[in-house]
């Protein structure tokens, strides 16, 4: 279901737009490429100059390179548009600072241990923060196997990784007694006699 209609809009004042694709890589690792863009639909005068309509404002990358227990192994970050160029993009190196981290054990965290305030840039850091939902799908039914709807196999011992970790998919919840029956964690209703 869409958004309902928004009331006397007059113009469009900025679109900023999140991109993330993730790749499987020939030597096993991943990568997972997400980049930030912003745009003002008109011209817009900054401390640096003015930045003309249709030009970007921020244009950022950051790539992570994981294994498949979802470490990360590498880091790059990119800067090609900047409000402030020659100084935004000085920070892009201190991002390998995420290598090491594990996107489902604290990672964001770390993220803001490591690069929050003066110690990165806002943009990238808060990009960071979403990229462990994006690692999960790219993982789902490739290298995690979710059973999604699939079969009730009776030989697997471990519930899909997804139960759980959101409101629709918790064991206690009608969704997992639909699709996950052996898992769920609501007793059967019982029907009183007629």
């Amino acid at each position: 279901m869409p958004l309902s209609s928004s009331t006397n809009r007059r113009a469009l004042k900025h679109t900023r737009t999140i991109q993330i694709e993730a790749f499987a890589r020939d030597d096993g690792l991943w990568d997972i490429d997400a980049r930030i863009t912003d745009y003002k639909p008109r011209d817009i005068t900054l401390a640096s100059g003015t930045r003309p309509n249709g030009a970007a404002l921020h244009d950022l990358s950051l790539r992570l390179t994981i294994d498949l227990q979802l470490n990360v192994v590498d880091v790059e970050a990119a800067s090609d548009a900047v409000p402030y160029p020659g100084y935004c993009e000085a920070i892009a190196p201190d991002y390998k600072k995420l290598i090491g981290l594990n996107l489902l054990r604290q990672f964001r965290q770390g993220v803001k241990e490591r690069l929050s305030g003066i110690h990165g840039c806002t943009h990238l850091t808060e990009m960071a923060q979403i990229l462990p939902t994006a690692a999960v799908q790219a993982f789902a039914g490739d290298v995690v196997d979710t059973r999604d709807g699939a079969t009730d196999d009776e030989q697997q011992s471990e519930q899909p990784f997804q139960l759980d970790r959101c409101h629709a998919l918790r064991t206690d919840g009608p969704a997992v007694v639909k699709y996950y029956p052996r898992w769920s964690k609501t007793l059967p209703s019982v029907k009183s006699p007629s």
